[in-house]
């Protein structure tokens, strides 16, 4: 088997290239090694924590004994499965703020600044505001990936925001147009009531054109030949099978899976490539290196009233939810139930929002336990850049072994005050009177909890990751040591190689993931073509003019 291009991994940067390159004419096969996405449980979004946790869907993937974490391990879900992780997420759809590309472009990651990445995010965009505000200009109207916003009726979900600009922060109608600061609402990647996927949005329609397979199998390393990436070796059925490339191999595994491909290949730190007896073909010290991720607490407050969605949290109540989506794609099942949303500065002097809350009108965790409790609404909130770094490596020569992942979650003494600051600024949004109607006890932290040490115990108990796993494979100048991709995304050192996922990233967004994953893909693949890049943006966001000063 061959194709000009090779696509490792169908997941949300994965399947807008094959769309792109399919879209201009290519041969283009794509290598995934998990299968169909079409149950009821990925495609109804109220069902997000199911996928999450089954086998059948997630590679789980778990982290060491987190050090600063009393030896915890964390688990990491990635999607096997057509879409990959866009299969299994929440459906938030966050582009980052305008900041975060300026700082890839400082970093060396030339030509990815806000000005260069905002028409791709439009490109990729069919946006429907759905009457909640924002500016229709700095939104893409026509692309393949339809967001959504949910219809925001829980009381609590409106009261979230109104009690943000009680407590003195701005109101924005879109955080993805010109200003991410403030309270408002959540777009989702939800489309007539069902998940809509880099599968359903990219994968599908990029199928049904001649020039583009999906082949299921199992990618075990990268062929390369003369310093030339040629084929992927792959098994499947008990065999083993090499599919030539003509052009080139992209990897898109994600960033915990796409650096243990690249050492499995011969490309990555030398030392570490010798101590599992792997020829060295390119010493790149950066492969696996600069692991970054979002982590989070769940705040969580009693109910003094029946609002919340524990109402539905019983067989009876599950099983009309889950009868109306099936009938009619309507009703509580059509919305992943995160309708608020807020960005604020954790203190005067950062310029721009580094703390996001997730709000949530039940008391529950992502396994799907709720609060004993009952009635109780949450606020998952947690830093967005930390300076903690961890690494991927090898477990062993063998592709078929997980890697070792290592974040090193809390390594950095920030990280703990940090996480004090968003406890103690969720509590004070809480507090104010527009949750007056319906706040009961704190159920998490507790009341108890107050002092610096206590906050601590607790964050170290319960902080859990957000799943937003990023930059193992760092884009930058060829000539940075830690680089392993350059602004193209070739791989420094390898001819006719790629990555194209979140690993790329120089440092994580502000946000969820799954935006700038595929916005990756999609300008990554005018690279591939060798495309002129589409011409950069003036719109210039909005930074909060007293933010040397003051905190909100």
């Amino acid at each position: 088997m061959r194709a000009d291009y090779v696509i490792i991994g169908a997941g949300s940067a994965g399947c807008a290239m094959a769309y792109r390159l399919a879209e201009a004419g290519k041969q283009v096969l794509v290598i995934e090694y998990g299968g169909s996405d079409r149950g009821p449980f990925i495609q109804m979004p109220a069902a997000l924590s199911y996928p999450m946790n089954m086998k059948r869907y997630d590679w789980g993937l778990k982290t060491e004994p987190e050090p600063h974490l009393d030896g915890r391990q964390l688990v990491t879900p990635r999607g096997k499965v057509i879409g990959g992780s866009s299969s299994i997420n929440g459906m938030i759809y966050v582009r980052g703020h305008a900041r975060d590309f300026d700082h890839w472009a400082e970093m060396g990651a030339q030509g990815w600044s806000y000005a260069d990445v905002l028409p791709y995010f439009k490109r990729m965009e069919h946006w429907h505001d759905g009457g909640h505000g924002g500016n229709p200009d700095w939104r893409g109207n026509d692309g393949p990936l339809h967001v959504t916003r949910g219809p925001r009726t829980n009381p609590l979900t409106r009261a979230f925001v109104a009690a943000g600009a009680e407590a003195g922060y701005p109101i924005t109608g879109d955080y993805n147009g010109e200003q991410q600061e403030g309270f408002g609402p959540f777009d989702a990647t939800i489309y007539k009531g069902r998940r809509w996927s880099a599968a359903s949005a990219y994968l599908r329609p990029a199928l049904r054109r001649p020039n583009c397979n999906l082949i299921r199998a199992f990618a075990r390393r990268v062929i390369i030949e003369d310093g030339r990436a040629t084929g992927v070796e792959i098994s499947r059925g008990g065999k083993t099978e090499i599919i030539g490339a003509n052009t080139e191999v992209i990897v898109a595994a994600s960033s915990l899976n796409s650096p243990k491909l690249l050492m499995l290949s011969g490309i990555g730190p030398a030392a570490h490539l010798a101590e599992h007896g792997i020829d060295v073909i390119s010493d790149r010290p950066g492969v696996g290196q600069n692991l970054q991720d979002h982590l989070e607490l769940y705040i969580q407050q009693a109910a003094t009233k029946p609002v919340t969605l524990f109402s539905y949290w019983n067989l009876r109540g599950k099983a009309r939810i889950g009868a109306e989506w099936l009938l009619w794609k309507t009703g509580l099942g059509s919305s992943n139930q995160f309708e608020s949303a807020g960005f604020i500065r954790s203190r005067s002097g950062v310029d721009y929002p580094d703390i996001q809350f997730h709000f949530l009108p039940i008391a529950v965790s992502y396994d799907g336990k709720v609060a004993p409790e009952g009635h109780g609404f949450q606020a998952h909130v947690g830093p967005m850049r930390s300076a903690s770094r961890g690494q991927v490596t090898l477990r062993a020569a063998d592709p078929n072994a997980p890697p070792r992942i290592q974040f090193n979650y809390m390594s950095d003494p920030q990280d703990w005050a940090d996480f004090r600051t968003c406890i103690r600024l969720t509590r004070e949004i809480f507090a104010q009177p527009a949750f007056d109607p319906y706040r009961g006890h704190e159920i998490q932290p507790g009341d108890a909890a107050q002092s610096d040490e206590a906050l601590d115990a607790f964050i170290r108990q319960h902080v859990e990751s957000a799943y937003h796993p990023c930059g193992t494979c760092k884009m930058g100048r060829a000539d940075d040591p830690m680089a392993v991709v350059d602004p193209q995304a070739r791989v420094i050192g390898v001819d006719g190689l790629r990555v194209a996922d979140s690993s790329v990233f120089p440092r994580i967004t502000n946000g969820n993931l799954n935006a700038p994953s595929i916005m990756v893909g999609e300008k990554v693949a005018d690279h591939v073509l060798q495309r002129h890049p589409l011409p950069p943006a003036n719109d210039a966001p909005w930074i909060n003019p007293a933010w040397e000063t003051s905190q909100r």
